[in-house]
């Protein structure tokens, strides 16, 4: 068993940060992930709203500078390791893992969420058949074919464009009137020529070896069509990976989002949380990023006990 002062649990935006503040601050610093480093961010085509990059800069090129950041300033990454159980209840932490256990004096979960499925039939039998959950991943398998893009956040909108400069035709359907996508990304829509359909809902998803069409129904005016289709990319929401979490203990919210406070603590000392697996309302990088300074800045405290230091207060 291996002893680290910090174990960070996730290596996307948040992990990575925590793990530069980590390091930096003097903890011998260990961040395991269960794929590779980057998470979500590393699939996405491209970041325009995170502040130093004017001209944008796609999700795999960020995460590298943040990865990069992160192995200089001595945190160590294990990937293709996945965390399997947590014991939080003595002084030091133990972290199992399906390769390894390690202990800890604190830790920090950012463990982020994974793609919500639409869970109608046909989409588990033609995943990977013609259902997708990334863009960025599989749109080349469908350069000059048709396909629709299920979702009304900013994820949909820019897979959506995305795909727009390979498919001869994309689609977005929305269940609602309105997208959520921000201002920016829909007049970038309204130029790469995706076609919206307000109000629709995919029913179904047909196919003998591959996607062949979908079932739409139109809750506005309750039409029901089987439309043609190649391919069906779903973004229509996250779930949060706190399974481990709230069986160690960790107090989560009704969705399995991690409870945290102003400093990102969760309810058991020397623990804490941060980004997209918090009840933090807005998923964004930016917000991991800030969450993560906080942590891990606590977490330093917490370990060391600087004068400055604030003792924690434990929740009920």
């Amino acid at each position: 068993m291996g002893h680290w002062d910090l174990v960070i649990i996730g290596a996307g935006p948040a992990g990575l940060t925590a793990g530069i503040y980590g390091a930096r601050s003097g903890l011998r610093t260990l961040i395991l992930e269960k794929g590779i480093p980057g998470g979500s961010v590393a699939l996405t085509p491209w970041i325009e709203n995170y502040p130093g990059f004017p001209m944008g800069i796609s999700g795999c090129d960020l995460v590298d500078k943040m990865l990069q950041q992160c192995k200089r300033n001595g945190a160590e990454i294990r990937d293709l390791e996945e965390v399997v159980r947590l014991g939080l209840e003595a002084e030091n932490k133990i972290i199992e893992t399906d390769k390894s256990t390690y202990s800890a004096g604190a830790v920090i979960i950012t463990s982020g969420c994974h793609t919500r499925e639409l869970g109608v039939p046909g989409e588990g039998e033609l995943r990977g058949r013609g259902v997708s959950y990334c863009a960025l991943c599989d749109g080349a398998l469908f350069k000059g074919k048709k396909v629709l893009v299920m979702g009304g956040g900013n994820a949909a909108a820019m897979s959506a464009i995305y795909l727009s400069n390979l498919a001869s035709k994309v689609f977005l359907a929305h269940r609602r009137s309105q997208l959520r996508a921000e201002a920016a990304y829909m007049n970038d829509l309204q130029r790469s020529g995706v076609e919206i359909l307000w109000n629709t809902e995919v029913k179904q998803i047909k196919g003998r070896s591959f996607v062949e069409s979908v079932v739409l129904f139109n809750s506005k005016t309750n039409e029901i069509r089987d439309m043609s289709i190649d391919g069906v990319f779903v973004l229509i929401g996250e779930v949060p990976n706190g399974k481990i979490a709230s069986e160690a203990g960790i107090q989560v919210d009704r969705d399995g989002y991690i409870v945290v406070d102003s400093r990102q603590r969760t309810n058991i000392p020397g623990v804490y949380a941060a980004g997209d697996i918090t009840t933090c309302p807005l998923k964004q990088i930016g917000t991991a990023v800030g969450q993560a300074i906080l942590a891990a800045a606590d977490a330093f405290g917490y370990l060391k006990r600087p004068y400055y230091y604030e003792q924690p207060i434990q929740k009920d």
